[in-house]
């Protein structure tokens, strides 16, 4: 075999099993599945802000966050520091004294998307969600759930 003829069948032994490598990698995370419910647009939670404290599965510990509702819209103050997500449309769900609410936040810079749901009773939240990285060669997910309270109407107040 020439030294022509040996390179070439390195180079197509090396990406072959390159490419199998990669492929193993790129196993798709599912976003957060959210309850089928009767949701319409939201702006029974307009606004409102919540201090949250959260549990997330990534091992950090003493992660809070303020999320805001306004003009139909919600933001995490921490999801847009990290990323400027901006506001992103909210649905509700309102069964009694209970508000169910779920958005998709997505990055404009990143593959990051953010999926929320909670639940709020009389000024109380509860919150589930996951942050979802897609890149070409691998996902990454971090889940978690919140508890937390309505802030009064001047602090956690967003403009924009």
């Amino acid at each position: 075999m020439t030294p022509l003829t040996q390179a070439a069948a390195i180079a197509c032994i090396t990406l072959g099993t390159g490419a199998a490598a990669v492929s193993v990698m790129n196993e798709d995370i599912p976003d957060m599945t959210v309850p089928e419910l009767a949701w319409t647009p939201g702006h029974e939670l307009d606004g409102a802000s919540f201090y949250i404290q959260a549990v997330l599965d990534n091992g950090a510990e003493g992660e809070t966050d303020t999320l805001a509702f306004k003009d139909g819209a919600f933001m995490s103050m921490d999801c847009e520091t990290y990323c400027n997500f901006g506001f992103s449309d909210y649905q509700t769900w309102v069964d009694g004294d209970v508000i169910h609410f779920t958005t998709v936040a997505t990055c404009p810079t990143a593959p990051h998307r953010v999926v929320w749901h909670g639940q709020i009773t009389d000024g109380e939240i509860t919150v589930q969600m996951s942050w979802t990285t897609r890149r070409w060669y691998w996902t990454h997910q971090i889940t978690g759930t919140a508890q937390g309270s309505r802030l009064p109407a001047t602090e956690g107040s967003v403009s924009g």
